[in-house]
């Protein structure tokens, strides 16, 4: 599932190649009106956690969302694609180059002006990528938002709360936070859900450049994810397997220790 530090990857790959350029051609499934972005200018290609806004010069902005299945691709003329053209959620044809979303969850026609700040308000916390992000306030909105039962996973992958964290970085900060995946928003105090919400932007931020993403940073060959993906496998720290399941509100894959995590 792509995160918060993919899209903006993404962003900083578009933008140089997209911005100030005109859109040529559009293609939009299933949304009326996509012939409004033809011939207009992209002002901007800029990220807000999970979510891709392209601002263009005509009082409208393109909004995209990966989901689990998303991605981008960029294909010269005449290329072939290497997904079906049928999956094609989105695509700008830009100094006769298509570039093509593929899989998104969600593509959306908007107007400016405000519109980021409307998104904001009514669908995104703060994205932990950006420089001012108060890790006291998200805590606060977390309080605000999320019942006390709440698991603490699912208050990680709220982008309510804050915008960014996905499946790899929920399991990653609670494992070297030592927090359990099972604990509530009830059972931690501010302190330690300030400490999640700092960690995750912390690694967030280290992941903005090339390569595939890495939480542990340890000078060895064990491997570049604490807890991940490694089903069964023996943890980096004390040997025990470390367990997955299926938690939380919409039942996502959490990896943990269970020695490590025992809070």
């Amino acid at each position: 599932m792509p995160e918060g530090d993919t899209i903006h990857k993404v962003a900083n790959y578009l933008a140089p190649r997209l911005s100030s350029h005109v859109i040529e051609d559009v293609h939009m499934s299933d949304i009326s009106g996509a012939d409004q972005c033809t011939f207009a200018r992209i002002q901007s290609v800029v990220a807000r956690g999970k979510h891709l806004f392209f601002e263009l010069d005509n009082g409208l902005a393109i909004r995209s969302h990966l989901g689990m299945y998303g991605s981008w691709h960029r294909y010269a003329p005449n290329e072939a694609w290497k997904k079906p053209r049928s999956r094609a959620s989105l695509r700008l044809r830009v100094n006769g180059e298509d570039y093509v979303c593929f899989n998104a969850k969600e593509v959306e026609l908007i107007k400016t002006p405000s519109v980021r700040r409307a998104i904001t308000r009514t669908r995104l916390g703060p994205d932990l990528i950006a420089d001012d992000v108060d890790p006291a306030r998200v805590v606060e909105r977390a309080r605000e938002i999320c019942d006390g039962d709440a698991l603490l996973a699912d208050v990680l992958l709220d982008q309510r709360v804050a915008s960014g964290v996905g499946n790899v970085y929920k399991s990653e900060v609670l494992f070297i936070l030592s927090l359990s995946p099972t604990l509530t928003l009830g059972q931690v105090t501010d302190e330690e859900l300030e400490r999640c919400f700092e960690l995750a932007a912390d690694l967030l931020k280290k992941n903005l450049g090339g390569g595939k993403r890495v939480t542990r940073f340890e000078k060895d060959a064990a491997g570049r994810l604490w807890v991940y993906n490694r089903h069964g496998k023996p943890c980096h720290r004390c040997r025990t397997r470390i367990r997955t399941q299926r938690l939380g509100r919409h039942h996502r894959g959490t990896y943990w220790c269970p020695k490590c995590q025992s809070k």
